[in-house]
């Protein structure tokens, strides 16, 4: 028998280990379904536990289901402003509703960045993006604050505050905080510790419509970031927390206080020296006074002009695209000349001043009945004036002459000189005259524009638009259409020229009519103040004394629908074929005026006026530029042994060359002998041309050499009779010629080239014909000129038989001009009316 089999049975095999825990496990188990089957509370919280779960998911879902990717923040492209630059590469302007600057995170200074750790985020460099100790005293304060109204203390690291400012906005809730939080976790896992300081140093609101240090340091204290002191520094840290309180003058012991607890945090991370800390605490805040930029405002005119162009090509707002005029951080260079401005801007202002004279006052800038916010109705209105040392006010009170007026930045003074018609509520011109007392001041009613052009590029180097920008946005020079007078009057000689006469052709300056019908019979025009005529003259003649008889009587042997063609040509505008219109009574701007002559300046080849060279996005690519022109050839790695590239011209040839030189040449002579006259003692090659429209109402001047071209009108905004004395000559010319005189070094005195088809002949300067054996003078009615032809139209020579023909068609004209006159009383006596005031006529 063995071992394995006695009496009492077989001996016991050992327990198998696996089936022993499957034994427990379910004794284990058995015991969960004993309590599952007997215990209420187990299965209550066995179901809360599974709704707490799918609660969590839900929660987890719905909180991050909307929210922005982070990596977005590796392309984040920040609103930035549009820096305008002038012709010299200088900074003139910036479009921007909020002030900012991005900076690299290697142009902080380190005494900035610890300030602001110290104050905002001490454990920064170590932690993840959130801070639990932070975050826990936030919930205290929370739930302490909660129904008290008060906002609880945000425990957010810098990190959370990049999430908040760029990625989800500010709301004040429990689920933005975790949001935030969230966030925050993911930001760390895309961004460098650096990338995201640089993101929040540049980002972050500090006040005075400043985002970001650099924007802040220059609001608050004039300077740059590394140019700031410890305690200027420190100062800045405390801003977030409340930039419209620390900022103001009247809360300057809690920004001090503040500022106090900033250093000695420094102190205590070790960020700053004790004795350091000290110095800065003793220092005030030093704070300048908020103020607008340095940016000259006399420009004004030229930089909305800028503005209205860029927003057309790139739109104003973010949404508009990503280069738009208040958030693409464009870069422009504009052809602005502030030499040239300056000099455009007070001539245009003595010659209104001038005009003005003793007119007396003209009325209020504006006026407002509300006066209990008359200090933000005078912000609001952003009227200003930059002239002298005047000042856009409010009038609070009027007694006898005397009264109180009130400026923007709320301070009050005595006001005197203030007219009869003057009443509470006018915003008026006022000028300090002593300590505490201003005097009120008039603004010229009429008005007027004015443009400088280069003819060789079309580039506007300056430009006026009215007395003054601050005053109203409205830009004479560009917006103003006026009818431009006897400056048109070129035009038409020009298209003559091209048609086969020539600068000493003979030409009548006699009356005359045309027939319109039975029922309205003939009307006649008239020279400048209704003189009839004198005989025939020379072409060159009738330009350089503006003869209305010899133009019209041109421009209708010539044909009109050819000389609206060149006035379409030349971008003056786009008028029917009707005589009075060669006498400028179609309506253009200065600016097309000053065009058009450019081209009459550059041998008839005329660029696109343009006051913007090219345009560069933030990032200095160049995403526009004036010149079109393309040289691949230029850049070649090595020369191709051809010849050197020739970049094509790039105006275009609006007018034979010829035919502009001709034009000019006796444009010249206005100046010399003719209604310009009184430019003649500037000693310079010029040429002009003057202009009364009829009335009158507008007076005009063009005019220039070779490398400017500048052109003006003054006039009523709503057109009136300026005056029976009133002429180009004597209002408009002088105005151009201040100019001049201002920045005299930089005219040339170098005379107009004659292009090679051009031959200059000597010619009698009353009859045109050639002259031999006489060398013309330097006196201005000297009896022989030289004169320019083209090929194979000078005149023949001067003999006896010209004489008696001279005299012949003096007699007959005599004649004619008896008969006519007696038509043309006839014509009046039956209240016919002048045809040239039909049709807007002018002279």
């Amino acid at each position: 028998m063995t071992d394995e089999t006695n009496e009492q049975g077989s001996q016991q095999q050992p327990e198998d280990f696996t089936f022993r825990i499957r034994r427990e496990a379910s004794g284990g188990l058995s015991v969960v379904r004993q309590l599952w089957r007997t215990s209420n509370w187990v299965r209550r919280f066995a179901y809360l536990c599974v709704v707490g779960l799918i609660g969590l998911i839900g929660f987890w879902i719905f909180l991050t289901r909307d929210l922005p990717d982070a990596n977005k923040l590796l392309e984040y492209q920040p609103p930035l402003p549009t820096m305008v630059r002038g012709l010299d590469g200088e900074i003139i302007y910036s479009y921007a509703r909020e002030r900012r600057v991005q900076l690299r995170f290697v142009d902080f200074p380190r005494p900035l960045v610890n300030a602001f750790l110290s104050a905002e985020d001490r454990t920064f460099w170590t932690h993840g993006g959130v801070d639990f100790g932070g975050f826990a005293g936030a919930v205290v304060d929370y739930i302490a604050k909660y129904g008290s109204g008060e906002r609880a203390k945000g425990g957010s690291t810098i990190t959370q505050q990049v999430a908040k400012n760029i990625l989800i906005g500010d709301e004040y809730s429990v689920t933005r905080k975790l949001k935030e939080m969230v966030l925050a976790r993911r930001i760390e896992g895309v961004l460098s510790k650096q990338q995201i300081l640089e993101l929040y140093l540049n980002e972050i609101p500090l006040g005075r419509r400043s985002f970001g240090v650099q924007a802040a340091a220059r609001a608050y204290f004039d300077k740059d970031v590394d140019e700031l002191t410890l305690s200027q520094s420190a100062f800045l840290a405390i801003l977030p927390r409340a930039p419209e309180v620390y900022g103001r003058k009247k809360h300057a012991d809690r920004a001090i206080e503040r500022r106090n607890w900033v250093l000695d945090q420094m102190v205590r991370n070790g960020w700053a020296s004790r004795e350091d800390a000290e110095k800065a605490k003793a220092e005030p805040l030093g704070l300048v006074t908020q103020r607008g930029t340095n940016y000259d405002p006399g420009n004004g005119y030229f930089i909305e002009e800028v503005r209205r162009r860029l927003i057309e090509r790139y739109g104003e707002k973010a949404e508009d695209g990503p280069n738009s005029v208040y958030a693409g951080g464009l870069w422009v260079r504009t052809s602005l000349d502030t030499q040239l401005q300056d000099s455009v801007r007070a001539a245009l202002r003595k010659g209104l001043l001038s005009y003005h004279g003793n007119r007396g006052w003209t009325g209020p800038v504006a006026h407002i009945k509300d006066m209990d916010s008359w200090q933000t109705q005078l912000i609001v209105s952003n009227k200003t004036i930059d002239y002298k040392n005047w000042k856009v006010g409010v009038i609070l009170s009027v007694a006898d002459g005397n009264g109180q007026i009130g400026f923007s930045d709320g301070n009050t003074f005595a006001l005197t000189n203030i007219p009869d018609n003057a009443k509470v509520g006018d915003f008026v011109a006022a000028e300090p005259i002593s300590s505490g007392t201003y005097a009120v001041r008039t603004i010229p009613e009429v008005s007027g524009g004015m443009v400088i052009e280069q003819p060789w590029s079309g580039r506007v180097l300056a430009m006026q638009g009215g007395f003054d920008s601050g005053l109203g946005s409205f830009n004479r020079a560009t917006q103003a259409e006026r009818q431009p007078g006897s400056t048109i009057k070129p035009f038409v000689y020009a298209t003559a020229l091209q048609y086969g006469m020539t600068p000493a052709t003979q030409v009548l300056d006699g009356t005359f009519c045309v027939f319109q019908g039975a029922g309205l019979g003939d009307k006649c025009f008239r020279n400048f103040g209704n003189e009839g005529g004198s005989g025939s003259h020379t072409m060159r003649w009738g330009l350089e004394q503006s003869r209305n008889l010899m133009t019209v009587r041109i421009a209708n042997d010539t044909g009109m629908p050819r000389v609206i063609r060149t006035f379409h040509n030349l971008g003056i505008g786009d008028y029917k074929p009707y005589l009075s219109f060669a006498l400028g009574a179609g309506e253009t701007t200065v600016a097309r005026m000053a065009n058009a002559y450019s081209a009459l300046a550059n041998n008839g080849v005329q660029f696109p006026s343009t006051v913007i060279d090219y345009v560069q996005d933030r990032n200095g690519k160049v995403i526009w530029n004036g010149d079109k022109r393309r040289c691949d050839a230029c850049n070649m790695p090595e020369w191709d042994g051809k010849p050197m590239p020739r970049i094509k011209r790039k105006g275009k040839q609006v007018l034979d060359a010829d035919t502009a030189y001709q034009v000019i040449h006796m444009l010249e002579g206005v100046v010399i002998r003719g209604t310009a006259v009184r430019l003649r003692d500037l000693n310079l090659p010029l040429f002009g041309k003057t202009g009364t429209t009829n009335g009158p109402t507008d007076v005009w001047f063009m005019g220039g050499n070779q490398d400017y071209v500048g052109g003006v009108y003054v006039g009523y905004d709503n057109p009136r009779s300026l005056g029976g004395y009133a002429q180009g000559g004597r209002i408009a010319a002088p105005i151009f010629k201040d100019v001049v005189l201002d920045t005299r070094s930089r005219w040339s005195d170098q005379p107009f080239i004659a292009p090679a088809g051009i031959r200059m002949v000597r010619i009698d300067r009353v009859t045109g014909k050639k002259v031999m054996g006489v060398e013309p003078t330097n006196e201005p009615k000297a009896s022989v000129i030289w004169e320019a032809f083209k090929a194979d139209t000078e005149p023949r020579q001067y003999t006896a038989e010209d004489e008696f023909t001279r005299r012949r068609d003096a007699l007959v004209t005599e004649i004619r001009e008896a008969r006519e006159a007696r038509a043309a009383a006839t014509a009046a006596s039956s209240e016919a009316r002048d045809f040239a005031e039909e049709q807007g006529g002018v002279y």
